[in-house]
């Protein structure tokens, strides 16, 4: 009994701690986006609260916080209370696989790559339950709009995965990252991000696609839509939602890495030369969670970049891409890695 309450114990600390860092996570990135936004528009960002604006995201909170929670009538109030969480529990759930280290994660289950797939693409059903429940035009259109997406870019992110587990041979997250190590050649990384290059690229695009970020954000198109799904939410329900984005940009990035990158592992070269001047301890313990997030905050810094700089894709766009481009494609890269693997293995 003692050992189970020590399991539960230390599963809890571990909840307890990558929630706090996914929500700091969030806290963070509200601010980053707005100073890179500012910089790309050749103008400050926020400046004013705290040195460099640091605070904004504090400031923000309180407001959202202090703010009157506003239902409008004749809306579906269960459905559209439960909206919200809907969308950010799901986000969150995703991390509960997620590798940081070699030995710190929640769970180390046999089909975490299946557990995530899955867990990701119930956050839509948070979106449609919204965009129903609203009793609104624009906000239904929105979330027909997400729901046609979900569909048409899941195929192929869970297809542009394949080749991924044709490497590894297996689904654990964790071992996908253990059967990145060593090197090619003296120099070059055995990431999966090299002979899965092609995988790599329709996996981004489509988690670009799965988050509702720039320039996939049609379900939000402000122009179109006067913010769509969530047009009729305010106050910390708003919160919500906002926070679900970053939450799972977070989590695609985090995936992104431990997928295609290496996860934990150190860069080759630097990192053993960086390493060589730390004592034992830290590098065991805390060098692979300051690896982990450095390729994470890479990612997370592309994200911005990438909604700062292009215009969104028209809705006939964005379906085209997903059928007749990413999904061709998927199924290709399967093909070809399928080639690659037999000639490697004989």
């Amino acid at each position: 009994m003692e050992n189970i309450g020590l399991y539960l114990l230390i599963i809890i600390l571990k909840i307890i701690g990558i929630i706090t860092v996914a929500l700091g996570g969030v806290t963070v990135m509200n601010w980053v986006e707005r100073k890179v936004c500012g910089h790309i528009q050749h103008r400050h960002g926020p400046l004013y609260v705290g040195p460099l604006g640091i605070f904004q995201p504090i400031a923000d909170g309180l407001k959202l916080f202090l703010k009157e929670d506003i239902t409008p009538t004749n809306v579906d109030r269960v459905l559209f209370i439960a909206a919200p969480l809907m969308a950010f529990v799901p986000a969150l759930l995703t991390f509960a696989v997620i590798p940081v280290g070699p030995h710190l994660m929640i769970s180390d289950i046999n089909i975490g790559l299946v557990y995530i797939l899955s867990v990701s693409s119930l956050g839509v059903f948070g979106i449609v339950m919204a965009g129903w429940a609203s009793n609104n035009k624009y906000a239904l259109l929105g979330g027909l709009r997400s729901s046609a997406q979900m569909i048409s870019y899941e195929i192929s992110l869970g297809l542009s995965v394949i080749g991924v587990l044709m490497y590894s041979g297996s689904l654990s997250m964790t071992k996908i990252v253990m059967a990145q190590q060593g090197l090619w050649f003296g120099f070059i990384p055995k990431w999966f991000v090299i002979p899965q290059f092609l995988g790599f690229i329709l996996f981004l695009v489509a988690a670009f696609a799965e988050t509702n970020r720039l320039p996939f954000d049609l379900p939000e198109a402000e122009s179109e839509l006067v913010a769509g799904y969530f047009v009729e939410y305010g106050s910390l329900r708003w919160a919500m939602f906002m926070m679900a984005e970053y939450v799972a940009m977070i989590s695609a990035s985090c995936v992104v890495v431990t997928l295609f990158f290496g996860g934990w592992l150190p860069l080759p070269v630097i990192g053993p030369m960086i390493e060589g001047l730390l004592p034992a301890g830290v590098v065991l313990y805390a060098m692979p969670v300051v690896w982990f997030l450095s390729k994470v905050a890479v990612f997370m810094f592309f994200f911005v970049w990438v909604r700062w700089t292009f215009p969104r894709l028209r809705y006939d766009q964005l379906m085209s891409l997903g059928w007749k481009v990413l999904l061709p494609l998927a199924i290709f890269n399967i093909f070809i890695s399928g080639i690659l693997r037999v000639i490697q293995l004989n």
